[in-house]
């Protein structure tokens, strides 16, 4: 099988990117620990990590990386309806009511996280 099997169709071009979007993910996580353990270290080398995340190529990275974030977070909620199979008094739960949970799960997590670091602040 060819190596770029996958670009023969549109559904399986957006499987493999959101495959390949998982890197972003990874990346993030990176960046967060790597953010933890400045700030463990000490404000000098918190400074400089801060300094490092506002240079303009570093902005700019992290633009593309919310974007490919986002794309990853919508694609795998949208699977969630066909992998999820829920049952409520015998019948099954329509696909629509799963997707809007997980949505609604999203934005509430999301909510409480910007409260969390944005809102509660001195």
């Amino acid at each position: 099988m060819p190596i770029f099997w996958w670009l023969g169709k549109a559904s399986y071009v957006r499987f493999i990117a959101r495959e390949l979007t998982s890197l972003f993910v990874v990346y993030a996580a990176v960046v967060l620990l790597l953010q933890v353990r400045a700030l463990g270290a000490g404000e000098a080398e918190a400074e400089r990590f801060e300094a490092w995340l506002r240079a303009p190529p570093v902005v700019a990275l992290h633009g593309a990386v919310l974007l490919a974030l986002l794309f990853h977070s919508v694609t795998w909620l949208g699977l969630a309806p066909r992998a999820l199979f829920l049952r409520f008094r015998g019948e099954r739960v329509p696909e629509g009511a799963v997707l809007a949970g997980h949505y609604a799960a999203w934005a509430v997590t999301s909510a409480l996280l910007a409260w969390a670091v944005i809102g509660c602040g001195p």
